[in-house]
C-alpha cells in the first residue's frame, strides 16, 4: 500500500510590515471640539511631540478635498503618524494606547479591565454627545438640537458618573486610562451647555484629578462661555 502523504502545511501569512512612525504626530483638530482635545490630551499626557493643525470645521474647511481625502466623512479629529492616517477619536486613543504605552498603563491589557474601558468608551460616542456635547452646540452655537433632551441625558450621565466615582479614583482601576480621557472634557465643559456641576461631587473630585495628572493639558473655553 503506498503512504500516505500529508498535505503540505499552509503558508503563514506575512506579517504585516511595520509603518514608520514620526517623530512629530500632525494632529488636525479644532481648539472647541472635546473630541478633539481628548486626543490633544492624550498625546501630552503620554509624552509625544505634536504638530496642531487647525481645520475651521465653522468655516466649511473640514469639508475641502485635502481633508476629505485624509477622513471621507469630513470630521475632526484626525491624525498622522508616518505612514499612518487615523480618524475617530476614541480609535485614535486605542492607537496612541498600544502604540506608545508599552507598559499598558492606559488600555489595560487584561481583558475584564480592557472590556470596562470599552463600555466607557461606547458611553462616550453615545450619552456623552447626546448630553453634555449636544447641550453646549445647542446653548453656545446655537446648532440645532433637543436642548431640554440633551440637559435631561447629561444629568442622567452624570448621576451615573457619581454613583460609580463615590468609591473610586478612576473610571477603570486605580489609575487613569483612557476612558477617562474620552470623557473629561465634556464633562468638565457640562456647565457651558447649562448642565452645573454642583450636585454631582463624586464627579467634580474625579475631574480634579484628572487635571493634577502631569502634562495635563486644558481644553480652551467658548469665547461665550469666557465672558459669562
Amino acid at each position: 500500500m503506498a503512504a500516505t502523504v500529508p498535505p503540505a502545511p499552509a503558508p503563514s501569512p506575512a506579517a504585516p510590515l511595520p509603518l514608520e512612525r514620526a517623530e512629530r504626530i500632525r494632529l488636525f483638530w479644532h481648539p472647541l471640539s472635546g473630541h478633539c482635545h481628548r486626543v490633544q490630551l492624550m498625546l501630552s499626557l503620554l509624552g509625544r511631540p505634536s504638530e496642531l493643525v487647525e481645520v475651521d470645521v465653522l468655516a466649511g474647511e473640514n469639508r475641502a478635498p485635502s481633508f476629505l481625502a485624509r477622513n471621507p466623512l469630513g470630521q475632526v479629529p484626525v491624525i498622522e503618524d508616518g505612514g499612518l492616517t487615523l480618524a475617530d477619536s476614541n480609535a485614535i486613543l486605542v492607537y496612541l494606547a498600544l502604540t506608545y504605552d508599552p507598559a499598558r498603563r492606559w488600555l489595560p491589557a487584561d481583558a475584564a479591565s480592557a472590556a470596562a474601558v470599552q463600555a466607557w468608551l461606547s458611553l462616550a460616542a453615545g450619552p456623552l454627545v447626546q448630553g453634555p456635547s449636544t447641550a453646549r452646540l445647542v446653548r453656545l452655537l446655537g446648532l440645532p438640537g433637543d436642548y431640554e433632551q440633551a440637559v435631561a441625558t447629561a444629568e442622567n450621565l452624570l448621576a451615573h458618573l457619581d454613583r460609580h466615582l463615590e468609591d473610586r479614583t478612576f473610571l477603570v482601576g486605580g489609575g487613569a486610562t483612557i476612558a477617562d480621557v474620552a470623557l473629561y472634557a465634556y464633562v468638565a465643559l457640562a456647565p457651558e451647555g447649562g448642565v452645573p456641576l454642583e450636585p454631582y461631587p463624586a464627579v467634580r473630585a474625579w475631574l480634579a484629578r484628572i487635571e493634577d495628572l502631569p502634562r495635563f493639558v486644558p481644553m480652551r473655553r467658548t469665547p461665550a462661555a469666557v465672558a459669562a
